[in-house]
């Protein structure tokens, strides 16, 4: 019981350090830099090219070691922007260079990957000298990608659409859709919430 008690109360340290010094500091070092963060957002460990092209909306919960990487020279932003009341799990990596942008109320999971541009791939040229194609990655409303998955250039995920874990998604998908695999295909669709409940009701009954 003791040893309980004395965890929980290192719990409650630990989160009233972080509320009270940790997340105030880490706001004012990002924001100074030009990066936007909407109210009730806290901000954990980030990796961070350009502040000033990150915008992060109201009640966002951020986990740690998340890579905002806009991939070019100075320019004005925001190329990266995350909609209200979005989760973002440990380790996701944005690479952009044009731009990225969720509705409100994503769920994107541990380990996503957004790449919206490539490399030319003409022989007789080192691909790394070959200039790409870029295309913007929008996220609709509600939308859910399950751990590792990627979403490349010029992809646009519809309201509420879901994205199974570990996929690979290389072009749009319609609004509540569930995709999965490799490349990212459709597998099924989202059934409106009065079905749902019915077919709850009936499996229950």
């Amino acid at each position: 019981m003791r040893v309980r008690h004395f965890h929980q109360a290192l719990f409650r340290i630990r989160e009233r350090w972080k509320a009270l010094i940790t997340a105030p500091v880490r706001r004012c070092f990002w924001t100074l830099q030009g990066m936007r963060v909407g109210r009730g957002t806290d901000l954990p460990r980030l990796a961070v090219t350009w502040p000033h092209q990150v915008a992060i909306g109201a009640g966002c919960v951020l986990e740690p070691d998340i890579s905002f990487k806009f991939d070019g020279i100075w320019r004005e932003g925001p190329a990266i922007v995350i909609g209200d009341e979005t989760y973002v799990g440990r380790s996701c990596e944005f690479n952009i260079q044009k731009s990225f942008r969720t509705g409100r109320h994503c769920l994107i999971a541990s380990g996503c990957k957004f790449i919206d541009h490539d490399h030319g791939i003409e022989r007789g040229r080192p691909m790394n000298e070959q200039a790409g194609e870029e295309a913007a990655i929008i996220l609709g409303d509600d939308v859910w990608l399950g751990a590792n998955a990627v979403v490349l250039k010029g992809v646009t995920i519809g309201e509420g659409s879901i994205v199974g874990a570990g996929a690979v998604v290389t072009k749009s998908i319609p609004a509540f859709e569930i995709w999965a695999g490799i490349p990212a295909r459709r597998i099924g669709e989202r059934a409106p919430l009065k079905d749902a409940g019915m077919q709850t009701s009936a499996l229950v009954s």
